[in-house]
């Protein structure tokens, strides 16, 4: 990805990577899943979740909506902002196995570069919420090492980077990113920046409303129906970061040869069946909770490629 050393880094980060120590837990909290669940059973529970959906995000009784179509959603608009070659990342020397070569950087240049990506998807959600008469609250991100508090219980490095609805602050132990280059075979900058984007998405998701509601219908459902619903939930946060990356890139040209195919890789493989085959050997559909390598990749190329919230829709479709 294209960055620069004038490009502005997010003053949402909040660095605890110096609190090394025992793991914290509140009372009555649980260690929570690293990411929001989702449930979604049948046709009638996933209207009321579109629905809820847009009545929060357009500020309007649901009644009002029974009888309409899901919305437009206004484009980011063609801001022209000077283009500079900027920082590009260093690559270094190709690694066997690993596709494309691999970036290089201190954890200072690391905390520099998620603090940027992060100030783009406040940029870019900011408007897009804009264009909707809305004001996008910024999420904040939380670095840590091995383990820290949250409001859903402890996070653990374990987990990966996830998303805290009830204090809606992103989680990352940066040393997931060496992680993702190594055992998952997904190396590279613009692979990095998905996985905060993907994140943002859940974010994007608890401002409209749909991690309430669903957290709601979740409590009604079975393990099963309840996974299936996550799964949803998580590919449409999927999509929403292909939108982002569509959008940031319009305005500020930050793609660079190689990129797309980077992301892409990193979403197949992080799929429940690539990660199931390589932790048990074996693939169980139904425990999926994140969707399989090839639904990753498909919705968030949707989202690059049409750069359109209202082709996220991944809960009244039975094609995932």
């Amino acid at each position: 990805m294209r960055y620069g050393d004038d490009d502005r880094e997010s003053q949402n980060v909040e660095d605890r990577r110096s609190e090394r120590g025992p793991m914290f837990r509140f009372p009555g909290g649980g260690a929570e899943g690293p990411r929001i669940q989702i449930p979604l059973t049948g046709g009638g529970l996933t209207t009321l979740l579109i629905i809820g959906a847009i009545m929060l995000f357009l500020g309007i009784n649901p009644l009002e909506l029974l009888t309409q179509q899901y919305p437009d959603v206004p484009q980011l608009p063609q801001t022209e902002v000077p283009k500079s070659p900027g920082r590009q990342a260093q690559r270094g020397p190709d690694i066997p196995g690993l596709p494309g070569g691999t970036s290089v950087r201190s954890e200072d240049d690391m905390k520099r570069f998620v603090s940027q990506v992060l100030a783009d998807t406040e940029d870019v959600w900011t408007q897009v919420f804009g264009g909707f008469g809305k004001r996008y609250s910024e999420p904040q991100m939380v670095l840590f090492a091995g383990a820290t508090r949250t409001a859903c219980g402890t996070g653990v490095a374990q987990m990966g980077p996830f998303y805290c609805p009830l204090d809606r602050k992103i989680y990352i132990d940066l040393s997931f990113y060496d992680m993702l280059k190594r055992k998952f075979e997904a190396p590279g900058d613009f692979a990095q920046a998905y996985v905060i984007a993907h994140e943002v998405g859940h974010h994007v998701q608890k401002l409209l409303g749909i991690a309430d509601k669903v957290q709601e219908l979740k409590e009604q459902s079975g393990e099963s129906d309840a996974n299936a619903l996550q799964v949803r939930m998580e590919l449409q946060a999927d999509c929403l970061a292909g939108v982002w990356a569509n959008l940031n890139d319009q305005v500020k040209n930050r793609l660079q040869p190689g990129d797309v195919e980077e992301g892409l890789n990193a979403a197949s493989q992080i799929g429940d069946d690539m990660i199931q085959r390589r932790t048990q050997g074996q693939v169980v559909p139904d425990a999926f909770t994140h969707g399989s390598s090839a639904q990753r990749v498909r919705w968030f190329k949707k989202g690059l490629e049409s750069g359109e919230i209202a082709q996220c829709d991944t809960f009244n479709t039975n094609s995932l």
